[in-house]
């Protein structure tokens, strides 16, 4: 398996460090507002990940941090008089609600950064004691010139990192370019003790605390955004190559690209803030997450109407070939499929890193295929198909929900099997009522001879 690791910038192979088990962490969100397709991109990619690494025999252990303290949340709870709790609690059940929604329900757990004190504060004594951390009047910084590796994961040289640092200013650091592992409490914030005063967590700190308690001091896999690598991912592998003397905190490092909003990247400040929410309101999850994963995983893709238009079409086009396939009743036919072979193809098209975008042109073609030859299928071939269908499933999940209350198989059947009756009776005008009916509510029927198909298209 290939993956292109962002620490170094190029394609390498994939060795896992314990044969068979995978330990992936993907930096969480930070939970104080609804959350947005920038998220959505993250965290559909990376189930999918997840999903296919189980599918391939791997045993995945699927971390996340949730950034539960933070200024953004401490802001909102006093613009709206609440505890800092009180926000974090309601969008973190919120960050859970969506992702179920979203169908990304491969994470093994959520761990929320409040409940790692403790190990928080055990990785900055280590710092301090060797020499990386110091203390001022404010908190605790980590001096960025002790690590000479700064800047590596994101391709800059640390001399360029401090020069440009210069134009921030505060008092309180040694030097500009070093930053927060430890916030002094200000009066009326949240505090934990600690030996270094009454304060909180800096951000970076947060998830080598959670990774080191859970996978040690090095892991396989660490995702996010592309927007994370600098400074954030930076900071993450100062901290704990610095605690750990060694030479990897991750050894592979996978970002997903940006969404942009007419051209531009899609920014609360352009208020180009697109909310997960909103998109649900019109559009099915199966249809958000084929418009995330219909494109190369570290490119941007340009979000629009038009794109989840598309993405609606070529869900329903899945589907409706799904449900053809279940609805297959001919006891001969000579289309044949080798499924084993075909599922082996669509593997080794995401083995080669993550390349969902070809695996869905190979989908197209083995579903074109099968339509040119549908009078020759028979109800054998068509479970071989199915079984290759659903194993896709098993991580892109772009199958709806066949619990669906539209999606109601049989009370479908039923209807056509009433409006078909009083066809054969020359009963056109309730017969065509009937159609009319369940076109009306995006059930479209075709009919074949003495056999009806439908299809729904949303």
């Amino acid at each position: 398996m290939i993956i292109h690791n962002t620490l170094g910038q190029q394609d390498e192979e994939f060795k896992p460090i314990n044969s068979g088990r995978i330990n992936i962490f993907v930096c969480g969100p930070t939970v104080y507002d609804d959350f947005h397709i920038g998220h959505a991109r993250t965290y559909i990619f990376f189930d999918v990940i997840a999903k296919f690494l189980r599918n391939i025999g791997y045993s995945v252990f699927y971390l996340q941090n949730i950034t539960d303290i933070d200024d953004k949340i401490i802001n909102r709870a006093k613009d709206e008089n609440k505890k800092y709790y009180e926000i974090s609690d309601y969008y973190f059940n919120e960050y859970v609600n969506t992702m179920d929604k979203l169908k990304v329900n491969s994470i093994n757990y959520y761990a929320r950064a409040t409940l790692y004190i403790r190990e928080i504060r055990s990785q900055i004594k280590i710092m301090i004691d060797k020499g990386y951390a110091y203390e001022t009047s404010d908190g605790v910084y980590f001096s960025v010139k002790k690590f000479k590796d700064y800047g590596r994961l994101s391709n800059q040289n640390l001399n360029e990192i401090i020069k440009n640092s210069r134009g921030t200013i505060n008092e309180n650091k040694k030097e500009p370019e070093d930053f927060v592992l430890w916030k002094k409490m200000k009066p009326g914030e949240p505090y934990w003790e600690s030996p270094w005063g009454k304060g909180r967590p800096g951000w970076h700190i947060e998830d080598t605390a959670i990774t080191e308690t859970y996978f040690g001091s090095e892991y396989d896999i660490h995702g996010g955004g592309s927007d994370l690598i600098f400074p954030h991912h930076e900071a993450e592998i100062a901290q704990m190559r610095s605690i750990s003397g060694k030479k990897y905190l991750a050894r592979y490092w996978v970002h997903t690209g940006m969404i942009n909003i007419n051209n531009e990247k899609m920014s609360k400040s352009l208020k180009n803030f697109i909310k997960v929410k909103d998109i649900l309101r019109d559009y099915k999850p199966e249809h958000l997450r084929f418009a995330m994963i219909n494109a190369n995983y570290n490119t941007s893709i340009e979000f629009s109407d038009e794109l989840l238009n598309n993405s609606r079409d070529n869900v329903d086009k899945i589907n409706n070939f799904y449900n053809k396939m279940e609805k297959i009743e001919n006891i001969t036919g000579n289309y044949n499929v080798n499924e084993n072979e075909i599922i082996k193809k669509f593997n080794e098209t995401m083995e080669n890193n993550f390349d969902t975008r070809s695996l869905i042109r190979d989908l197209f073609e083995f579903i074109s295929s099968v339509n040119k030859n549908m009078d020759s299928v028979s109800m054998e071939t068509a479970k071989k198909i199915i079984k290759v269908m659903n194993y896709i499933n098993n991580f892109l999940c772009i199958l709806y929900d066949k619990s669906n209350e539209y999606n109601n198989e049989k009370l479908i059947d039923t209807m056509i099997e009433i409006r078909n009756n009083m066809r054969n009776n020359k009963m056109y005008e309730i017969s065509d009522y009937i159609r009319k009916k369940l076109e009306e509510n995006n059930i479209y029927i075709e009919d074949n001879g003495n056999k009806t198909e439908w299809w729904i298209k949303d």
